[in-house]
C-alpha cells in the first residue's frame, strides 16, 4: 500500500470539487468585533471584518464575560485538573450547571467540552438505557446527532424534513411498547428554517415518545430570557432533553443537555463521551455562567441583532441574490456551485476585506453550496453596506443569476 499516494488521491478529489476547505489565520482583537486581524500567506496582514463567525452577539468580548474569567482564572488557575469524576467538579462547574436547568426550566442540565459532543455522547447513551429504542431523526439533523445515533447502534428512521405527515407514518409502523426517540433541531442552521415543534411534541403524546432537540444556534438568541425558540414558542415544558451551545450566541465554549434531574443523573453516570473527558476550565465555566445571566435580563442585542438580520436580508434580495429568509438569524446567499462559491469568498476577502466561508458539501448537499452570513449587533449600517455592495459587484463579475424582481 502507497499510503502518500492515497493520501494525495483523497485530497486531490478534493481540490478538483472546488470543495477543499482552507483555514484562514484570524486575529480577534479584544474590544474591536466584529473585525480582525487577517494573517495572509504571502505574510502579509490586513484588516478584516468578519459575517461568518458564530459569536452571534459579540459576547465572547462583553465585559461581563471577561470580567467573570479572569477573576476565575486568577482564583483557580487555568485547567479544571480532571474528569467530572476525579477532581474535575468545581463550584463553577455546579454554578453553570444550575443556570443552565433554570434557562430551560429542567430539573437539571449536564456540561460537556463541546454541543457535538454532548449530541454523541447523549444520543448514544440513550439506546443503553432505553433497550430496544427506536430513533427517529429528521433527515438534516447536525452531524453531532448522527454520529450519535450511529454510536448508539440501536433502529432509527430518518423522516423527511420538518415533514410531520412523514414523522407519523414512521410512528405508526412501530409496534406498540417500544422506547421511541425523536430527534431534531430548533434552528436549521444551513438555511435558518424552524422545526415544527409543537406538532412533533404532539406527536411524541399521542406515541409516547421522548423528544430531543438541538437548540444551539437558538439559546440565547430567541425567548424573553434567552432560552431559545422552545422558550420562545412557551413549548420548553414538552420537550424531555435539550442540547445547547456555550460557544455561540454566550461566546464562550461547551455544550450542554438539559432535562429531568433522574435523566440528567443517568447520562452522567453511564455516558462515556461525559465520563472520560477532562472538564472544560473553571474560568470557561464561570464566562458562560456570566454570559447566560447576561442575556437572560438584557434583551438589548438580541433585538438589533435581528433588526440587522432583516436589514441585511432585505438588501440582499434588493439585488435579486438568492436567498432563502425564514425570519431567523442566519442569512444564507444560495450559490449553487462549490467553485464559484469558493472563488466569492476569496475575492471578498482579498478585495474587500470580508470573511465568509464558503459552505459546501458535506456540510450542504450537492447543489447548494451557499454562502452563509451571521450579522452580529455591531455590525454597522456602513459595514452592511460594503458588504452588499461587495456582493452586487462580485454577483455579476461570477456571472451569477439573479432573481427577475420585475416578475
Amino acid at each position: 500500500m502507497d499510503y502518500s499516494a492515497r493520501l494525495d488521491s483523497a485530497l486531490k478529489g478534493l481540490h478538483d470539487e472546488g470543495r477543499y476547505r482552507t483555514f484562514i489565520d484570524i486575529e480577534r482583537k479584544n474590544g474591536h468585533f466584529p473585525h480582525a486581524v487577517w494573517h495572509a500567506p504571502d505574510g502579509t496582514s490586513r484588516d478584516i471584518t468578519v459575517w461568518c463567525g458564530n459569536d452571534y452577539l459579540g459576547m465572547g468580548q462583553h465585559p461581563a464575560v471577561l470580567s467573570a474569567m479572569h477573576a476565575a482564572l486568577e482564583a483557580t488557575g487555568a485547567g479544571s485538573g480532571g474528569t467530572r469524576n476525579i477532581s474535575g467538579t468545581t463550584v463553577y462547574h455546579k454554578a453553570l450547571e444550575a443556570e443552565i436547568a433554570d434557562l430551560h426550566q429542567k430539573e437539571a442540565a449536564l456540561v460537556f467540552t463541546s454541543a457535538y459532543i454532548a449530541n454523541d455522547a447523549t444520543l448514544s447513551v440513550l439506546p443503553v438505557l432505553f433497550p430496544n429504542m427506536i430513533i427517529l431523526s429528521d433527515e438534516l439533523n447536525h452531524a453531532s446527532m448522527i454520529q450519535g445515533i450511529r454510536h448508539g447502534n440501536c433502529e432509527k428512521k430518518v423522516f423527511r424534513h420538518n415533514d410531520v405527515t412523514h414523522l407519523r407514518e414512521l410512528l405508526e409502523a412501530i409496534e406498540p411498547g417500544r422506547p421511541i426517540l425523536i430527534a431534531f433541531e430548533s434552528i436549521y442552521s444551513m438555511d435558518g428554517d424552524i422545526g415544527p415543534i409543537s406538532e412533533i411534541c404532539d406527536l411524541a403524546d399521542e406515541f409516547g415518545a421522548l423528544t430531543y432537540i438541538d437548540e444551539v444556534h437558538a439559546v440565547g438568541m430567541y425567548g424573553p430570557r434567552g432560552g431559545g425558540i422552545t422558550e420562545r414558542d412557551n413549548l420548553t415544558h414538552r420537550i424531555d432533553l435539550i442540547n445547547g451551545t456555550l460557544a455561540k450566541a454566550y461566546g464562550v465554549m461547551g455544550g450542554y443537555v438539559a432535562a429531568s434531574a433522574k435523566m440528567i443523573d443517568a447520562i452522567r453516570s453511564f455516558a462515556p463521551g461525559f465520563i472520560f473527558t477532562t472538564s472544560i476550565p473553571p474560568a470557561v465555566a464561570a464566562g458562560a455562567t456570566a454570559s447566560i445571566r447576561h442575556l437572560k435580563n438584557d434583551d438589548t442585542l438580541r433585538a438589533q441583532q435581528q433588526t440587522n438580520a432583516r436589514i441585511l436580508k432585505m438588501r440582499l434580495k434588493g439585488l435579486g441574490l438568492p436567498l432563502n429568509d425564514h425570519g431567523t438569524h442566519i442569512v444564507p446567499v444560495h450559490v449553487g456551485e462549490p467553485v464559484k462559491c469558493k472563488m466569492l469568498s476569496d475575492l471578498l476577502l482579498e478585495n474587500y476585506g470580508i470573511y465568509v466561508q464558503p459552505i459546501n458539501f458535506p456540510t450542504v448537499p450537492r447543489g447548494t453550496e451557499r454562502l452563509r452570513f451571521t450579522p452580529s449587533p455591531v455590525h454597522t449600517p456602513e459595514l452592511l453596506s460594503q458588504l452588499v455592495n461587495a456582493m452586487d459587484d462580485l454577483w455579476q463579475q461570477c456571472e451569477l443569476n439573479r432573481a427577475d424582481l420585475t416578475a
